[in-house]
């Protein structure tokens, strides 16, 4: 009679020691979907903001690195709910890098095309052409120089 009730505590217990690790693992599931959702949450700014501007990529990319580390087991959830890196594909970079040099070509076209028109006026004495000419070279001389600050930490963010 012992041996039968020693039989059922020790069924009691493990059944309630197996409830209990189902629980828990249950708990860290969802646990680990939360952070799944925050981190979906929190970088669909970050989608929008680098469809629309390459240079967000810069600001985003090393924000999701730590994220990576931080929560690996979510990261990879999200690699493999979205179907690539989570949430900036190699390719996303590369086609940002792209759209950056695409948008400084059409820019350089638009600036040169301005600052002809500018000096191509009938009545500009010489003075107001070499000023012209000067406030064209200060303009373009700044803009390229972001031009390359930002292209070269683009293509430093491709692995």
């Amino acid at each position: 009679m012992i041996l039968i009730a020693a039989i059922g505590v020790a069924a009691a217990v493990l059944w309630a020691a197996r409830q209990i690790v189902a629980e828990l693992r249950a708990a860290r599931d969802e646990s680990s979907r939360a952070r799944s959702a925050a981190l979906l949450a929190m970088f669909a700014p970050a989608l929008a903001d680098a469809q629309r501007d390459p240079r967000a990529f810069l600001v985003w990319q090393p924000i999701a690195v730590v994220a990576r580390q931080l929560y690996p087991v979510e990261a990879a959830a999200l690699d493999r709910a979205s179907g690539g890196r989570f949430p900036f594909t190699v390719e996303q970079i590369q086609a940002a890098h792209a759209q950056w040099t695409a948008d400084w070509l059409a820019w350089e076209r638009m600036h040169d095309a301005e600052y002809k028109r500018r000096a191509a006026h009938p009545a500009a004495t010489r003075s107001e052409l070499d000023a012209i000419e000067q406030e064209k070279l200060d303009l373009y001389q700044r803009r390229y120089a972001e031009y390359v600050r930002i292209a070269k930490a683009l293509q430093a963010l491709v692995p």
